[in-house]
């Protein structure tokens, strides 16, 4: 593997699922299914189509969003465990993504209107962000945790500011169709969307520790070589977790990657 030969027997254990956690429940449905593939590799089985995946920073737990699930649209899994399980019962709107917090035990939840922010540890509402006219469409979470960027179907990209308000900091409209993906670096002062247009525009965004400051946000570049397809165009985007390399995913069925 990629990883050397330790790091792939640890990826090989993990997929090995126990009886009992790939029969589940006898008396109640299972929230998903573990299953150990032919080629060693784990599938895991939801009753809903799955629309993003995310990781925790520590690499055990991930989060699963099926936007049609209602109550069972938001499922968080652990891996050295097997086991899946449902965080909130209650249906408060069409999910459309959701974060982990990098360091504290914050879960992030957008649905179409609104950002609800979780506190794990409490099993609370810490925090509510508003959001614009449009349909949220995508979000990330910046790596220190108290800044996070919301794109909209009105082509609009918000950047909150956790310790300053509940509304938008700054909204930064630069493009011309739906926004579908953002991200940020995890170690680059740098931040990314991708919209609809065919485009990907990257962002300087640097935050400072003193409070008082305000994060300095800056255009950088505008990427190109997506062809629109049925008014689809590059559906999200994700940065090298080391270089500062854009990766970018189309409705033309091509992932390109920009570096340098």
């Amino acid at each position: 593997g990629l990883g050397g030969d330790a790091v792939d027997a640890a990826a090989k254990q993990a997929c090995k699922v126990p009886a009992a956690a790939a029969a589940g429940d006898d008396e109640q449905q299972p929230l998903a299914r573990w299953v150990t593939r032919p080629d060693g590799n784990l599938e895991l089985v939801t009753h809903h189509p799955v629309r993003q995946v995310t990781w925790h920073a520590r690499g055990d737990y991930f989060a699963s969003v099926a936007p049609t699930g209602a109550t069972q649209s938001v499922l968080v899994h652990q891996l050295s465990k097997h086991t899946t399980q449902n965080p909130f019962r209650k249906n408060r709107g069409r999910v459309m993504r959701v974060a982990f917090h990098p360091s504290k035990p914050f879960f992030f939840v957008a649905t179409q209107n609104a950002v609800r922010i979780y506190n794990l540890a409490k099993q609370a509402l810490a925090k509510k962000l508003l959001g614009g006219s449009g349909v949220i469409s995508c979000m990330a979470v910046h790596p220190g945790g108290d800044h996070v960027i919301v794109g909209s179907e009105d082509k609009r990209l918000a950047w909150y500011d956790l310790d300053l308000s509940t509304s938008p900091y700054k909204a930064l409209r630069y493009h011309t169709y739906a926004l579908r993906g953002c991200a940020f670096h995890n170690t680059y002062p740098l931040f990314a969307s991708s919209s609809d247009d065919g485009t990907a525009h990257v962002f300087h965004g640097r935050v400072y520790s003193d409070l008082m400051t305000n994060p300095l946000i800056v255009p950088v570049k505008i990427l190109r070589g997506h062809s629109v397809v049925d008014s689809s165009g590059v559906l999200d985007c994700a940065f090298h977790p080391t270089q500062p390399w854009l990766f970018t995913a189309g409705a033309d069925g091509d992932v390109l990657l920009f570096c340098n």
